[in-house]
């Protein structure tokens, strides 16, 4: 069953969710409820998927056996050497989940299965890593209780596309007991997303799919055309689709007492390719700048291998995207998607440094509006380079 794809799938959730909220409404703790129902769910949502279900449960023991053999090293010493074999250790899963199919490719009407893979592989491995480099920065000190640990590592709401939460943020409000009014507003503001998110999806998202990207060829019969259209319909689809998708996970946290933190924010009118990243899929993006980007400009400054501060963030950028490019897959499309957005930023940068020096550009309303709707093209140009169509002709 996946997520949030179908009514049948929400009315379950409803009725599970019932005792929560009677919970929540008078004052009550219901955290130990909400762990129960995340093993039910989790059990719905691989139920005809018993390679899942094992693929799993070997991957979160592995997080597990990892992030609390780090921890308890790390209270006793700092190698940099074992930290860096806990990171790749942490991200081996994935790694070798993403090279299955080069190793055993599939043949017509032989499909060879993913053994290692399974939904969700991607945002539980961005949860392991996190841990282990707090753990590294010192941000974790105290060994984790078990339950809080698998608990924050398999929460089902976020499971299959994010948000990817923090962990003290996360255990902070696992904690904490909420009183009846601060419940009635948590229950509120969820109920509210999950509303906004069936007028993205399943409205507005469905129906520039359906009604416009499905009927392009009765809409022109120029090619060129036809690939313009495609471009910011798709754009527009891929944001309502994955927003309102992002609602739901969002909303049924804020339910469960958790306050999964926003993913979008109003993307489209960012006035620059770097707005656009503080406001496009946040808690990715704030996730690989935190912790790769930020990570190789401080190594870079540390070791003084380059001392051009310029060039060592261009450097970060396309270490960055390229990641975030062979993250989304191995194909062409998402190699060439992770390039293209590295290209604009580094383009940007320099751009930003030499308009502060000759004020070429002034700041204005003329001119904040017109560097939206340049990138906002720039932006959907990106979006049409990742669905693949410019390769599959």
């Amino acid at each position: 069953m996946t997520p949030y794809s179908s009514f049948f799938f929400f009315i379950l959730l409803g009725i599970l969710l019932l005792p929560t909220i009677i919970l929540g409404l008078n004052g009550k703790r219901f955290q130990g409820y909400n762990m129960f129902i995340s093993i039910i769910v989790l059990a719905l949502i691989f139920s005809h998927d018993l390679h899942g279900v094992i693929a799993l449960c070997i991957f979160t023991l592995w997080q597990v056996l990892l992030i609390r053999g780090y921890l308890a090293y790390r209270l006793k010493a700092n190698s940099g050497f074992v930290f860096s074999m806990a990171v790749i250790a942490s991200i081996l899963p994935l790694f070798l989940s993403k090279l299955w199919p080069f190793f055993f490719p599939a043949v017509p009407h032989h499909p060879v299965h993913n053994l290692i893979s399974f939904l969700g592989i991607s945002y539980l491995t961005f949860k392991g890593v996190q841990l282990i480099m707090e753990t590294r920065d010192g941000l974790i000190k105290e060994k984790m209780p078990l339950h809080r640990l698998l608990y924050f590592i398999m929460f089902f709401p976020t499971i299959s596309s994010g948000p990817i939460d923090r962990y003290r943020r996360f255990a902070k409000d696992e904690q904490k007991v909420w009183t009846k009014g601060e419940y009635a507003d948590l229950l509120y503001t969820g109920i509210h997303k999950i509303f906004i998110g069936f007028l993205y999806k399943f409205i507005i998202g469905y129906a520039i799919n359906t009604y416009f990207i499905m009927n392009l060829s009765h809409i022109t019969h120029s090619k060129l055309w036809s690939n313009v259209l495609y471009m910011y319909g798709y754009s527009l689809y891929l944001f309502f689709d994955f927003a309102g998708y992002t609602m739901f996970a969002v909303g049924v946290s804020y339910i469960m007492g958790i306050k999964s933190p926003e993913n979008f924010n109003k993307p489209f009118i960012s006035r620059n390719i770097k707005d656009f990243w503080n406001r496009w899929h946040m808690s990715l993006s704030f996730w690989f700048r935190d912790y790769v980007f930020m990570r190789f400009v401080f190594w870079m400054t540390k070791k003084k291998w380059i001392k051009n501060r310029m060039a060592v963030s261009n450097i970060g950028y396309f270490l960055l995207f390229m990641l975030m490019g062979v993250w989304h897959g191995l194909a062409l499309q998402y190699i060439v998607y992770g390039l293209y957005h590295a290209v604009l930023m580094t383009g940007y940068n320099f751009f930003e440094k030499w308009n502060k020096k000759y004020k070429w550009l002034p700041a204005n309303r003329f001119t904040a509006f017109l560097a939206i709707v340049i990138t906002f093209h720039f932006v959907c140009f990106g979006f049409y380079i990742f669905s693949g169509k410019p390769f599959h002709h």
